[in-house]
């Protein structure tokens, strides 16, 4: 399987919709409010793509200030690529947009909450969120 990692701001609201309905994230975005998906895409800082024959089957979607923090918004993998380290490398990508100690700050959907840990992240009991869709 030749899959393709790239720095992808061209990514079409499209593209993205196709992604995140396709893994567990489609049910906690507002995929029907294009104003919001295109938004997300336009004002994020990092979006990195991994696809196959140029079919989008991963990204990762980050807002970061590059040198102390940043949120990785969205980690999306295809439900038919799952678990072949596609997730690990996005994460690995946008690792190599920030400065070496930023730190990488996310929410994991209530079904990948096992799955952070096991890719080198702490868990933290003090996050807040105020909007839920």
């Amino acid at each position: 399987m030749n899959i393709k990692y790239k720095l992808n701001k061209d990514i079409t609201e499209d593209e993205f919709i196709e992604i995140l309905s396709h893994s567990s994230l489609g049910k906690r975005r507002p995929l029907d409010n294009l104003k919001i998906i295109k938004g997300m895409i336009q004002n994020a800082d990092v979006i990195i793509t991994a696809t196959i024959d140029d079919k989008i089957i991963g990204v990762a979607r980050a807002v970061t200030d590059f040198s102390f923090c940043c949120y990785l918004s969205d980690l999306a993998v295809h439900e038919n690529y799952q678990k072949q380290g596609i997730g690990q490398k996005l994460i690995a990508k946008v690792k190599e947009q920030l400065e070496d100690n930023c730190n990488i700050i996310l929410l994991a959907a209530p079904a990948a909450t096992k799955y952070y840990s096991k890719v080198g992240f702490t868990q933290h009991n003090s996050a807040w969120t105020s909007i839920k869709f």
